[in-house]
């Protein structure tokens, strides 16, 4: 990065102090002289969710990375919610999102690089023209620009963002007969929420957590952190896997995203739904603990020993992982074409459940092993 302070976007400056200021001083002074009712604070949570989804649903795994499809009405919503949410348009987020795919952690191209810091990839990367060359250079978003909401968005984000984020608040307000708790709450209260649980993501995601699949980059798993910002905590999976519509592949992972997406596409709002496949999930966190009782055992006693267990039982296990997945795969395919009662597949299936129980039996002994040199 240049030693040279580039100019300060005051705009961004003068909107994150304002709104945070009254978020914090304002909001809590007129909780306390006038107060807040149940229906202001349930409207405050329908709207923080609304912006929250239609940026991790929308922005972020249905634009940014293509991990599903989704039909116009569904696109709609959420480009609605993410003027609302007040994080730039749809063509200008995804292609700050995909430059950060790309060159995550390198501080000449990262955005929001989080070995800048955290306070530049919280939120002091907006804070000045850091990369103004490439705010107008949508060319890595192309397929986009084929989208008529996403371009529709785009041209009118201004009195779109400001209809939404006066007008929503302002209409709730009349209806309820408290316009200045809903300005304040629904308003300012809701913004200052939705921006720094995203900017979260771009910052403690980087910082706090654990890597279970990968440590080529900064990003971590953090549960609490997926809690606050609709299941895109589990960000070490999302580094590696980028595709994949779920961040929480497990279903006692915290992931409304994931169960939105799911949902819609029961409904028949959003198909193509794409995930990774789960021997590939595996091998990443084989490997990566691998890594690390390599790192650990390099200096203990009798490393060699160790060592050369550890890698045999890798080594087992990928070549397990690989037989019984390629199996699985035919299997699947069998199963479509209705021929696994046929006399010829028998056999073949008698191979797969006898993988299936040899793997069963590669992931205890892997699992002993590692327990036992953790």
């Amino acid at each position: 990065m240049s030693t040279n302070r580039p100019p300060i976007i005051w705009l961004n400056v003068v909107i994150f102090s304002i709104t945070f200021a009254i978020a914090a001083l304002g909001a809590p002074l007129y909780a306390f002289y006038v107060g807040f009712d149940w229906t202001q604070i349930v409207m405050l949570l329908v709207a923080f969710s609304y912006c929250g989804l239609s940026i991790t649903a929308g922005y972020h795994r249905l634009w940014s990375h293509k991990a599903y499809e989704a039909n116009a009405v569904m696109r709609f919503i959420f480009a609605i919610g993410g003027a609302f949410a007040l994080q730039n348009s749809i063509l200008h987020w995804s292609s700050d999102h995909r430059v950060h795919h790309r060159h995550v952690d390198n501080n000449d191209k990262d955005p929001y690089s989080a070995k800048m810091g955290f306070f530049y990839s919280h939120i002091g990367w907006m804070l000045r023209e850091y990369q103004a060359s490439r705010y107008s250079d949508y060319s890595n978003c192309r397929d986009l620009q084929k989208d008529k909401i996403v371009m529709w968005q785009h041209k009118y984000y201004v009195p779109l963002a400001v209809a939404t984020n006066f007008g929503i608040p302002l209409l709730f307000g009349l209806i309820h007969g408290d316009v200045w708790g809903a300005l304040l709450l629904v308003g300012v209260v809701r913004l200052v929420l939705s921006h720094h649980t995203t900017f979260f993501i771009n910052s403690l995601a980087h910082i706090w957590g654990s890597q279970p699949y990968t440590d080529k980059n900064t990003a971590r798993d953090n549960g609490f952190l997926a809690f606050l910002t609709f299941g895109e905590g589990y960000h070490n999976y999302h580094h590696i896997f980028e595709n994949d519509y779920r961040n929480g592949i497990r279903w006692w992972q915290f992931d409304p995203t994931k169960w939105l997406i799911k949902s819609c596409s029961w409904l028949g709002f959003a198909k193509n739904l794409r995930t990774c496949p789960e021997d590939k999930i595996e091998k990443a966190r084989a490997t990566m603990l691998l890594k690390r009782l390599q790192a650990k055992l390099a200096t203990a006693p009798n490393s060699s020993v160790c060592l050369e267990r550890l890698e045999e039982e890798y080594e087992a296990l990928m070549l397990k992982i690989s037989d019984y997945y390629a199996a699985q795969k035919r299997m699947i395919e069998l199963k479509k074409r209705r021929l696994v009662k046929h006399y010829e597949s028998f056999e073949f299936v008698q191979q797969y459940a006898e993988m299936k129980r040899l793997l069963d039996e590669q992931r205890k002994s892997w699992k002993m092993l590692t327990a036992q040199y953790a």
